[in-house]
């Protein structure tokens, strides 16, 4: 309801197997996915979105409260948590950060490379030594942000303030959980660096 008066479309399932039906019918810009769904559970919905090279930002929304389970949705490929309860204008907001994310304009220049690995902000492709490899809205926001600003050094608390746009829920463990996921991604070839009791930073390998 709260998405509808904001101006969205919104098409709304009750189980998992509904849900991936959904997503090839309708090929929405977002999608929140509740972790409890009868049938395919969110997490369960989001492995088989991500295996089939669907990017399409997710948003998990959930009653556990447990970080076991948030972090498993990061893991998954999921950009962003609820947690139950919350506010429908949080999440509202959320969406809109989801969607600014996948849908960010460009800044020149096009294409920032560092070291062996190459990110093209208009048309948000990455590749590394050469390779495609398919990162989330909000991976690649996190990889440019810090591959824009080489040798710089970012707090957890200052990419999720210029990166998420907010103050996460699941607080500064997202951030580690993304970092990592970018590097498994990335392989070798990551230029991302761990500057121990600070933060992170993007530098080209000796």
């Amino acid at each position: 309801m709260y998405l509808a008066r904001e101006g969205y479309a919104v098409h709304v399932v009750s189980d998992g197997p509904a849900a991936l039906d959904a997503l090839r019918s309708f090929r929405p810009d977002a999608v929140i996915l509740d972790v409890g769904l009868p049938g395919l559970d969110g997490t369960e919905v989001c492995r088989r979105m991500r295996a089939a090279g669907d990017w399409t930002p997710v948003l998990f929304c959930t009653a556990r409260d447990d970080e076991v389970d948030r972090v498993l949705g990061l893991e998954l490929g999921g950009d962003d948590y609820i947690t139950k309860p919350f506010s429908p204008r949080e999440v509202v907001a959320r969406v809109k950060v989801a969607l600014r994310h996948a849908r960010a304009a460009p800044e020149a220049p096009d294409v920032i490379t560092v070291g062996d690995v190459a990110l093209d902000r208009r048309g948000r492709h990455v590749r590394a030594r050469g390779e495609e490899v398919s990162l989330t809205a909000t991976e690649f926001d996190l990889l440019e942000h810090l591959l824009a600003h080489p040798g710089r050094v970012f707090t957890r608390e200052e990419l999720l303030s210029e990166v998420w746009g907010y103050a996460s829920a699941v607080g500064t463990r997202t951030v580690d959980v993304h970092v990592a996921q970018v590097r498994a991604k990335l392989g070798d070839a990551s230029p991302i660096r761990t500057v121990r009791g600070v933060g992170y930073s993007a530098e080209a390998p000796s």
